[in-house]
């Protein structure tokens, strides 16, 4: 299926979309947000991974950074905070570069790594658009965390990949219908910047009928 450009999701989704389908919607469909120390410590983060200009040489090495990807096929577009491209034998030819260079994507992140997290879905999902957009094979890539200072490398698997394609399939779906999907509380309810809009207590209750006459009992 290729998707017009007018339907195209954000990339970035696919990180919510993990942690959290009613964040997700909440985010991409209602249009709402909110911040806390997280978000603001990760948008900070993904500034100083800008900040340095927008392509570097370094010998066999060349960086790009902030750069805009997208997928017709998957329905996405998006920025890559930093792609690699190592210079190689069997790569591909870039505009204005001499040689064959390999595109490997990295992905800032503050904190630590956690599966929970859609960090991986994320990083793949921007390694097949650029296979996409550059008619290039990705096998892999890394993400970058700032509490650690390391790099986590990332393979590119084909059940990493089948896991993007439907989680982009179900956000798609959701997004067409305007659908907000119900909350499922988890303790990760307490570190999500939404949770004031979402009220993860109230709507884990059976019923809002229930919730009134719980709150009504102890009145005089």
């Amino acid at each position: 299926m290729i998707y017009p450009e007018e339907d195209f999701l954000l990339l970035s989704g696919l990180q919510h979309f993990k942690f959290c389908r009613r964040q997700w919607a909440l985010i991409h469909v209602e249009q709402q947000w909110a911040e806390n120390f997280r978000t603001v410590d990760g948008a900070l983060m993904h500034s100083k991974a800008h900040e340095k200009g927008s392509t570097e040489r370094r010998g066999d090495l060349l960086i790009v950074r902030s750069l805009p990807v997208f997928s017709a096929s998957l329905g996405v577009s998006g920025e890559c905070d930093v792609v690699e491209f190592h210079e190689t034998t069997d790569g591909i030819a870039l505009k204005g570069q001499s040689g064959l260079w390999q595109p490997y994507p990295v992905e800032y992140k503050r904190g630590k790594h956690s599966q929970r997290t859609g960090d991986a879905l994320q990083l793949c999902g921007q390694a097949m658009c650029l296979e996409e957009m550059l008619c290039c094979a990705i096998p892999e890539g890394a993400l970058y965390y700032g509490e650690t200072r390391r790099r986590l490398r990332i393979s590119f698997t084909e059940e990493l990949r089948q896991e993007v394609r439907d989680a982009l399939k179900e956000m798609h779906e959701l997004y067409r219908r305007g659908y907000t999907p119900k909350v499922k509380p988890t303790k990760a309810c307490g570190a999500c910047s939404l949770k004031e809009l979402c009220l993860p207590k109230l709507m884990g209750r059976s019923s809002v009928a229930k919730y009134l006459a719980d709150a009504l009992e102890g009145l005089p």
